[in-house]
Order: structure tokens, then sequence, then C-alpha cells
């Protein structure tokens, strides 16, 4: 896929679901062609959702997908004031939740992926970092998600399970932007996906955090009710759920719903 069709927009917005139509795989390269979709997806999803929109386009002919990726509070913020959108998927179920509750869905947002918490470091992990412990130490600048952004919540979740309380040097709107940081050496280490630390390769190196202090997130799809192609943002939809979609998501590092 060109540059031009994966470009991505600065559009925000929360996922929609709907009912299913047939599946994506499988369906007629003609159906449903000459169209175009906006999909709205949490940043995290960058790299399998730009993968699976090459996919879609392959699959219907004339069939223009364009991306706008973003922190999952900042889509459902731009929908609220009116973005335009036809699929949108968040990082979490509690911000697709504020969706459903302003009306922005068709139906219910169907889960199709989850993703955990893991320390991210610069290359050579040169503060030491060894432990989510490590990270309140006073002399160790670490970056994390804000607050309403999933990644931050997440974050929240993980310090109360360990009873370790992080004061921030700053705290990002997208966990990629916290990412960024972190390779960058602006940061010792920072709170971010397996799936971030998995898609930056030598950039920077993961520190496990362990399953009984970790948390899980669990990822919605949905198309909104505004959409102004709702048949094609189903078979959006669908390809996500389906087993390319499920295949893609796996090889970038996410767990099955």
């Amino acid at each position: 896929m060109s540059a031009g069709r994966a470009r991505a927009m600065a559009v925000v917005g929360m996922l929609l679901a709907g009912c299913a139509s047939g599946p994506t795989e499988g369906a007629p390269a003609s159906a449903g062609a000459g169209g175009e979709l906006t999909v709205l997806a949490a940043a995290s999803l960058q790299s399998p959702f730009t993968r699976l929109g090459e996919v879609f386009e392959a699959t219907f002919p004339g069939t223009t997908v364009t991306f706008g990726f973003a922190g999952s509070s900042d889509l459902v913020a731009q929908l609220q004031q009116g973005a335009p959108g036809d699929v949108l998927a968040t990082a979490d179920t509690a911000t697709m939740g504020r969706a459903a509750a302003d009306g922005l869905l068709s139906g219910a947002a169907q889960p199709f992926a989850t993703n955990t918490m893991v320390i991210a470091v610069p290359a050579g992990n040169p503060a030491g970092i060894g432990a989510f412990a490590d990270l309140a130490a006073p002399d160790v600048a670490v970056v994390v998600c804000a607050p309403q952004v999933p990644c931050g919540a997440a974050t929240a979740q993980v310090e109360a399970s360990t009873g370790v309380t992080l004061s921030p040097v700053s705290e990002e709107g997208s966990v990629t932007d916290v990412l960024g940081k972190v390779s960058t050496g602006q940061a010792d280490a920072g709170v971010v996906y397996v799936t971030d630390v998995a898609a930056a390769g030598d950039a920077v190196e993961g520190i496990g955090i362990p399953p009984d202090a970790n948390t899980t997130n669990s990822y919605p799809i949905a198309v909104l009710a505004a959409s102004g192609a709702p048949e094609l943002a189903g078979r959006f939809r669908d390809l996500v759920l389906g087993a390319q979609g499920r295949e893609v998501l796996a090889d970038a590092g996410f767990g099955a719903p």
C-alpha cells in the first residue's frame, strides 16, 4: 500500500459495534468495492492495523482505508465533538463504554485482542532497571501514560498491585509517546504494552512485570453509528475479528480476546 493510502489522520474516535455482516475472509473481491473507510484506533494498534488495511484494500479493489491512531480517550473525545469515522478500536473496554453511553456506537462492541504491560528501557538499560519497584527510585526518570488513557489506567493498577507509587517526570497522551521518550533516551524507563516493546526492535529493551502484579487490557472494536459506509465498516470489523486478523495481531504480540 502506498504511503498516501496508509496516511494517518489526526482525528480520533471510539469503536462502534454493529451486527456482524458476512466475514471479509472469503467474500467476493468485488463486494463493497470503491468506498472510503476511516478507522480510528488506539495508538498501540498502528502496526497490525496498517497491515490489515493493506489486506482489506487488496480484498476490495477501489477501497481506501484511512487510519487515525491516537490515545483511546482522545479518540472518544474527538467523536464526542463530531469527528467523522466508520470504525473505532480502543485499548480498553472502559473507554469504549463511554462511547457506547454517548450513543456513538451502532451496537455492542466486540473484543478482538488483549495486551499486558511491561517496563521499557533504552537499549543497554543504562539506569540498571530490574523490577517495577526500581521505577520509584528518586534518581530514575520514568514516563507513563496519563491516567485517563487506557495504558495509564493499567499502569495505576500495576502500582496498586505492587504497592509501588511512581512519580513520573511526565504523563503522555498515548503509549507511543511514552515509548518515544524512552527510545530516544529522554527517560530512563516507561510503562508500555508488551506489543510496543516488540515493535520497537533494538531501540528499547523490555523488563517483565510478574503476572500476579500485571494487568491485561481487552481491546474492543465496533462500527460507529454515524458511519457513512456501515457495510464496508462491518467488513473491516469482521476482518479484525476473523482468522486473518487474529494472525496479524498475534504476530504483533497481542493475546487472544
